[in-house]
């Protein structure tokens, strides 16, 4: 079953949280609460939605900082990678499937802007976290990052199907949602052909 992906806006650093939705079930996923968890609550509420697993893309605390207050109201379940979250309830690795109501997201393990970044594809859409932005990508110069690593992981995203809808970790770009195609396209980044180009771009 396709699953309904709401965008949220999270905060004074252009952070996006987001909710997974089975429209059959009213059951959901929720990625990455940020520093307006309360945004992420009020969507939950007003769509009578039973929030079952709050999932971080990656550790940095613009990210994390609501999962308290999100686990406190709803009881749902912490999923995170370890090398990230090693508290999270649930350990995800790479090609980790995580069933929301009758239909199911699978874990791809991203790193580069930290070990444990991770992205959640539905199948159609992708939501990536800071790995990959719209026109941009994630910093690679923070402590953990390996922009090499990086470098892998975008090669990795952008062979996805063309069509498949991109969903990022902040509104750094020229619109909210993008897509692999568009992203191979016009994100220098992703154009860059080879390691030693994208070392000069990103971290020059």
């Amino acid at each position: 079953m396709l699953l309904d992906i709401v965008q949220i806006h999270a905060g004074r650093m252009d952070n996006f949280s987001y909710l997974l939705i089975c429209p059959a079930t009213r059951r959901a996923l929720a990625v990455d609460p940020s520093l307006a968890p309360e945004k992420l609550l009020a969507e939950i509420a007003a769509r009578d939605l039973r929030l079952e697993l709050l999932v971080n893309t990656h550790g940095h605390g613009d990210h994390t900082a609501g999962n308290d207050l999100v686990l406190q109201r709803t009881g749902a379940r912490l999923a995170a990678h370890p090398l990230d979250v090693p508290s999270a309830e649930i350990a995800l690795e790479e090609g980790a499937r995580l069933a929301v109501g009758e239909g199911s997201v699978t874990i791809l393990h991203t790193p580069g802007h930290t070990p444990g970044s991770i992205c959640l594809h539905t199948g159609e859409s992708l939501i990536t976290g800071d790995t990959l932005f719209v026109t941009f990508v994630g910093r690679a110069d923070l402590a953990g990052s390996d922009p090499a690593a990086l470098y892998q992981s975008l090669r990795r995203l952008a062979a996805l199907p063309p069509a498949t809808r991109v969903y990022p970790g902040h509104d750094y770009g020229p619109r909210p949602v993008s897509t692999i195609e568009d992203e191979c396209r016009h994100n220098p980044y992703l154009r860059c052909p080879d390691l030693a180009s994208f070392l000069k771009l990103r971290m020059g």
